[in-house]
């Protein structure tokens, strides 16, 4: 799919999936996939980059929805909430983002960087309230800043006007009420700083990618991949494919086998992004 509209109002419709687009601008990139059921209406543009995917039943709302290159959502990916047709209801999100069946808020802008993942059932919120501020009842609309190279665990929530700089975790079930400024990894109610992420050296690096690797035997065997794997650190080469584990880069001719291979190490964080998708190969045994 390749569409790039523009003018007074625009819409896409797949009567077939039930996508409905509606938008001043729509701008859509290169083998995009739209699950079924899928809502989408926002008052400025909405665009979404080359190989990105949002999955089943989603419903997304807003003034303007700009998803970078390689964003993917498996299903139930809700973005809008209350607010979502004001002026400042904007969603900016980086390239290599993974959004599971969340909740975003954007009744202010919602901004993110590129690397951001964000587990099942978690949430961002900009604006909260209950009953009468003049009784005394709090109510908060804050923008939410967040930067590359996140990552959000399961059932968290990111409440109003919070800033996350670059490199952090946050555990699961965690709630980040106030602004993190220091990378890491940050677990509770409110979310606290425990440790900080500390890369693997040469020799840790080569011993955790060989355990990779050979567990990856066990699941090439059952899936029917029976091309040996040559490792030579950085570099990973399976038949006429070859992928750099320290820059990303890859080069060489791509197959079934090669997509199980990198949809194995996407598992552990290690993600090469190629105009294929990640996708196990499934090995049919009667």
């Amino acid at each position: 799919m390749d569409n790039k509209l523009g003018g007074e109002e625009m819409k896409y419709n797949d009567e077939i999936k039930n996508v409905s687009i509606d938008a001043r601008a729509i701008n859509i990139g290169t083998n995009v996939v739209f699950g079924k059921n899928v809502f989408i209406k926002v008052l400025g543009e909405f665009q979404i980059g080359d190989y990105s995917k949002i999955g089943d039943n989603s419903i997304i709302m807003g003034n303007n929805i700009k998803m970078g290159k390689w964003f993917y959502n498996s299903d139930h990916l809700r973005i809008g909430g209350g607010g979502r047709f004001g002026p400042e209801a904007n969603f900016l999100c980086g390239d290599r983002a993974v959004i599971l069946n969340s909740f975003i808020n954007v009744c202010k802008p919602v901004t993110i960087g590129d690397d951001f993942n964000m587990s099942e059932e978690s949430t961002i919120l900009t604006h909260g309230y209950s009953l009468s501020v003049l009784d005394g009842y709090p109510a908060s609309f804050e923008a939410v800043k967040i930067g590359n190279s996140v990552e959000i665990g399961y059932r968290s929530l990111v409440l109003m006007g919070v800033e996350i700089v670059s490199k952090c975790v946050i555990g699961a079930q965690s709630i980040v009420t106030k602004s993190l400024t220091q990378s890491g990894i940050y677990v509770g109610s409110p979310a606290k700083y425990i440790k900080p992420l500390v890369p693997l050296n040469y020799e840790q690096r080569i011993e955790i990618l060989n355990h990779i690797l050979n567990e990856y035997q066990k699941i090439a065997l059952f899936h029917g991949v029976t091309s040996n794997i040559k490792f030579n650190y950085p570099y990973i080469t399976m038949k006429e494919f070859t992928l750099n584990v320290e820059n990303y880069k890859y080069e060489g001719k791509e197959d079934e086998d090669t997509d199980d291979l990198r949809d194995y190490l996407r598992k552990w964080g290690i993600r090469i992004y190629t105009t294929r998708p990640f996708k196990s190969k499934i090995s049919i045994k009667i």
